[in-house]
């Protein structure tokens, strides 16, 4: 056995750690929610014997948030210590050369040569138009086992469906969001127009007078189709905030775990992808955290816009979905720019994705009326206070003088570095032969288009996309990095998995809680002193992806066919 092999080994062996972990993080979360309202937990009026339901028993404030924190770290640590453990564990193409992956290996990302060996499948057709070994009928057949520290992917799918599925009967937790999504579908049930009002419009209203501060005044920045959901809750829960709550609940974990199942069918055929992709996804204990236990309404937007780049075989069906996802959260729109990409030499066929994408959004709009544009615009030019443009900002209100927000000059920089993120990722891509994910519905609509040196796939074009504009938005929070993990579990493996991982604890500890109400004097630091420091984090690992991105190019050029 050679001394690299020996190393793989032995990081297969310390995924076990990672595992468990990941394992105490999800358990932690669930706990959280169990424990019932608290400074994380908000309180849900409505009658008791209705859902979601909780021991109701009144804990610490610094108990929770230590729960919290705990949950945090090791989730994120574990997952940092787990997709290197399981990279370094692949020696089906042999062991790398030179401590870097040798041609061919797609175990650690793109191969090294630009190219795919012969008969690997894993990245796209074979090179040079040579025969592709067959993929096994059972993947415990394939010589693409993974570690044996880690579990089956399908016992990590199963947990983390699992753990969806109890989060949706326990309170919602980590922010009060979930509150305004009840009061503005409380709105439209007493015909008030959601784009227009906020929760003081409805002094008295047990669903609104649940809305926590400084939220109260504000209106919806979401899209009509997730309004609509909003709607549905709010008629079948009534006055009840409690049962308006579950139903909300019911839809947003349906769609995380569709949305993990789906991944995990069209990666079935190789056992490795496959558990990465649910780490990544499925059993991802910092968005079972967020997008679960939190239950943000990216979670719907996420599950439209995977379900599109893996139907986009479908034309018709797949720009439904994009049409959806924009509909529910606009941002996820970056998304379709992957299949107008893949379809540039299509028009026909690029047509009609985007006709069924556009009709949607616009029959979207026109039911809610255009009212609905004016709180995205607003907000679109806000600055989060974990950002690394608040540095900025403070910078030069230091410097040249308070008098202004310099929103102008900010959101010039931040196109400018989101270009140059984008860039970078998409040189590494063409350079390397980064490629997408792979199935009966998701084959390339233009695969002249595809054996182009250019011809980058939809899945890869969106990826880079979404992390240029996480990485480089002034406005982020935590739960927003969810879908830049969906397009993630997409493509090859990388550095960028870890990268992201990173991004998402960073935000995850400076909004520890993202909430305001209920949290102890004592622990206001958190929020005035290491929130606004976790730039300097979210900054180090910008530098970081964009230095790692040209370094890879470098070295990897794409060799001519």
């Amino acid at each position: 056995m050679t001394s690299q092999a020996r190393r793989g080994q032995g990081r297969g062996r310390s995924a076990g750690p990672a595992m468990a972990a990941i394992a105490a993080s999800i358990l932690l979360t669930i706990t959280i929610g169990l424990l019932g309202p608290s400074a994380m937990v908000p309180a849900l009026p409505g009658p008791a014997w209705q859902p979601p339901y909780s021991l109701e028993s009144a804990p610490e404030p610094h108990l929770v948030i230590i729960l919290a924190v705990a949950a945090l770290l090791l989730g994120g640590l574990g997952l940092l210590a787990a997709l290197p453990a399981l990279s370094a564990g692949d020696t089906s193409h042999g062991p790398p050369v030179s401590g870097r992956p040798s041609a061919g290996d797609t175990s650690h990302g793109p191969p090294v040569s630009g190219r795919p060996s012969a008969g690997d499948t894993s990245y796209g057709p074979p090179v040079s138009g040579q025969p592709s070994a067959p993929i096994p009928e059972h993947p415990s057949k394939g010589s693409r086992r993974p570690p044996g520290a880690f579990p089956s992917p399908k016992t990590l799918v199963l947990i983390g469906c699992v753990a969806a599925a109890v989060l949706a009967f326990l309170p919602p937790s980590g922010s009060g969001d979930h509150l305004n999504y009840a009061a503005y579908g409380r709105m439209v049930t007493l015909g008030l127009n959601p784009y227009t009002h906020g929760a003081t419009d409805l002094p008295g209203d047990p669903v609104a007078d649940a809305v926590e501060e400084p939220w109260r005044e504000e209106p919806s920045v979401y899209g009509p189709v997730a309004t609509a959901l909003q709607a549905v809750a709010s008629w079948i829960g009534g006055d009840s905030v409690r049962l308006t709550m579950f139903v909300l609940a019911l839809f947003n974990a349906a769609a995380f775990i569709a949305t993990g199942l789906l991944i995990d069918r069209f990666t079935r055929h190789d056992p490795r992808r496959r558990l990465r992709a649910a780490l990544l996804w499925t059993a991802n204990p910092l968005l079972l955290y967020h997008l679960v236990a939190g239950m943000h309404v990216d979670t719907l937007a996420i599950a439209c816009m995977v379900a599109a780049l893996l139907a986009r075989g479908r034309l018709a069906g797949s720009g439904v979905l994009l049409g959806l996802g924009v509909a529910i959260k606009v941002n996820a729109g970056l998304v379709a720019l992957g299949p107008a990409w893949e379809l540039r030499r299509r028009p026909g066929r690029l047509a009609v994705m985007a006709g069924c994408a556009v009709a949607v959004v616009v029959i979207g709009y026109a039911v809610v009326g255009l009212d609905a544009l004016e709180p995205i615009t607003r907000t679109s030019k806000a600055i989060s206070h974990a950002s690394f443009w608040k540095l900025v900002q403070g910078r030069l209100q230091a410097i040249v003088g308070t008098g202004s927000a310099y929103r102008g000059p900010i959101q010039v920089g931040s196109l400018l570095v989101l270009a140059l993120i984008a860039w970078s990722l998409l040189r590494l891509a063409v350079r390397t032969g980064w490629t997408g994910a792979r199935g009966p519905l998701a084959r390339c609509p233009d695969p002249a288009s595809a054996r182009d040196g250019h011809g980058l796939e939809a899945p890869v074009v969106a990826m880079a996309l979404v992390v240029a504009y996480l990485f480089a938005t002034p406005y982020i929070l935590p739960w927003y990095d969810g879908l830049a993990l969906g397009m993630l579990v997409l493509v090859g493996a990388s550095a960028l998995d870890g990268l992201v991982v990173a991004h998402l604890l960073a935000l995850s500890l400076a909004y520890l809680p993202a909430r305001v109400e209920g949290q102890p004097e004592d622990l206001e630091w958190l929020r005035t002193v290491v929130r606004p420091q976790i730039g300097w984090a979210l900054l180090a690992l910008t530098v970081a992806l964009v230095v790692w991105a040209w370094r890879a190019a470098g070295r990897e050029r794409r060799r001519p066919a």
